[in-house]
């Protein structure tokens, strides 16, 4: 080893953010590899203890690096929380407060921090932010949602349309872009999966999972919103009420592809002949939607692991593996028919949370599970950081590069802070905004002029809500009150 790259390995053994190298040496800097899914939560993924959801690859991740235990968005919905991730900043910040909103570009994000490092960049799949990719070398992705079968791809070069699935054609994508790469330089590759967002098609090698199973039910499958706010009630996410035909696979089918149509006609055929014959009613029909939805819902989680799959075996193959950085994370979590509901949105568990699982062998120990409390926003700082890249001036997270060395943060969070914009299409969810701490929830509804505290450790359903109880009150007050510093610290003034 050269006398450069020993100060650098030297430098970095004792703290990532001692970046002494010059930019231009590619020694000990890693390859970043960031596979983002949309819409997976964390409990459908087996390290996360799910007992239904096969993930073997993304478990391999965890096994062999760090699981994040308490990763929580800031505003549950696509392409904010994909701004945030871009920039490490908060959605009155970026701008990007709904799915309406266009994403400015010319901000500060990690990718073109990178970028300006030293690093090659690439990015496929989705994007969903309505404005042309920036700090990217190379970029092809869906346009807005993108299409599961033979997608359409947007590029510099323009508009084409792909053969195949869409989480196996970017898997193609990206393999291809790491194949024509330059060697002697470091790497970031976003690769950007569609799945498993609604309407949850399944790839023709998964369609035949689950077939033969029956999926156990959330306790909260009938949740009658007894104790909340009145907005819990009023969605329009509900598996009993909105899922259309198309969602549950009673309209025509998707794919062009002979064989593939087949192999969908195939999976449902049957299951639909018998509804059709003897349609169901209540809540005989709920759990028949139930079943459905979370089959359909796992067999694009599949697909997606299946893609990590590829990956890792390809960094593994061309001796790439023990110098990259691989980060699997998704852009906020979903809820898999917990109080009676699909989609996100909401500062309920399921939806706050997302997955976070960093490998970066030699670097990381095995199986570390992290249980402090991050936010979305810490996502860029960290990347920055690893990447011996200037930091984004605009941020508001804080790296956690420590936590990956196995060290504390230096001003460890104590709660984390969620907004919701999007009222009142699509699902008529209220908006809303609040903090969690370790043991707490406090959610305030300005329009209903009604709030939601539970207390996670007795009631980690998040159905005794515990906000005018007189016995709660100083609880409610200490929690009111740092929400307020909250939104004075990053700059945040809800009414």
């Amino acid at each position: 080893m050269g006398h450069g790259r020993w100060i650098v390995a030297a430098a970095l053994a004792f703290s990532w953010g001692s970046c002494a190298a010059p930019r231009s040496a590619p020694a000990r800097r890693p390859n970043i590899v960031f596979i983002l899914a949309d819409d997976h939560a964390a409990h459908a993924i087996g390290a996360y203890g799910s007992s239904v959801a096969r993930t073997p690859h993304i478990d391999a991740l965890a096994r062999e690096g760090l699981r994040f235990e308490r990763a929580f968005c800031g505003n549950a919905i696509c392409a904010p929380a994909r701004a945030t991730l871009l920039t490490g900043t908060h959605s009155h910040v970026h701008g990007v407060v709904d799915n309406a909103a266009r994403f400015d570009g010319s901000q500060p994000t990690f990718p073109k921090a990178l970028q300006q490092a030293g690093y090659q960049t690439a990015l496929v799949g989705k994007w969903h932010l309505k404005s042309t990719p920036t700090g990217f070398d190379h970029w092809e992705v869906f346009p807005d949602q993108g299409q599961y079968y033979d997608p359409e791809l947007l590029s510099a070069a323009g508009r084409r349309r792909a053969d195949g699935y869409a989480s196996e054609v970017v898997t193609d994508l990206a393999l291809e872009w790491l194949d024509a790469r330059a060697p002697d330089r470091p790497f970031l590759l976003c690769l950007h999966h569609k799945a498993p967002h609604r309407s949850w098609e399944p790839g023709p090698r998964e369609l035949g999972l689950y077939a033969d199973e029956v999926l156990a039910e959330p306790a909260t499958l009938f949740d009658d919103y007894a104790t909340r706010a009145s907005g819990a009630a009023a969605q329009e996410m509900s598996l009993a009420r909105d899922l259309s035909d198309f969602d549950l696979k009673l309209g025509p089918p998707t794919p062009r592809d002979p064989r593939a149509l087949a192999a969908w006609t195939a999976a449902y055929a049957e299951e639909n002949a018998a509804l059709r014959s003897q349609p169901l009613e209540g809540d005989a029909r709920t759990r028949w939607n139930y079943q459905r939805y979370l089959k359909d819902y796992l067999r694009c989680v599949a697909g997606v692991d299946a893609s990590v799959g590829r990956v890792l075996a390809y960094l593994e193959r061309e001796g790439l593996a023990d110098d990259t950085l691989v980060v699997y994370a998704s852009d906020q979590g979903f809820f898999l028919g917990e109080h009676g509901w699909y989609d996100k949105r909401w500062m309920y568990e399921e939806s706050l949370r997302f997955p976070l699982v960093m490998r970066w062998p030699g670097k990381i120990a095995a199986g570390t599970v992290e249980r402090s409390l991050v936010s979305g926003i810490d996502i860029a700082p960290t990347l920055c950081e690893l990447g011996c890249a200037d930091a984004l001036p605009r941020a508001q997270g804080t790296s956690l590069a420590p936590l990956l060395q196995g060290e504390p943060l230096a001003a460890p969070r104590d709660a984390i802070y969620y907004r919701y914009y999007e009222y009142p299409e699509p699902h008529r969810v209220e908006p809303h905004f609040g903090l969690r701490t370790e043991r707490h929830k406090l959610l305030v509804f300005p329009r209903l002029g009604a709030s939601e505290l539970f207390d996670l450790e007795t009631d980690p359903r998040e159905l005794d809500n515990l906000a005018g109880d007189p016995e709660h009150a100083e609880l409610e007050a200490r929690l009111r009150a740092r929400l307020a510093s909250l939104q004075a610290e990053y700059g945040d003034a809800p009414r």
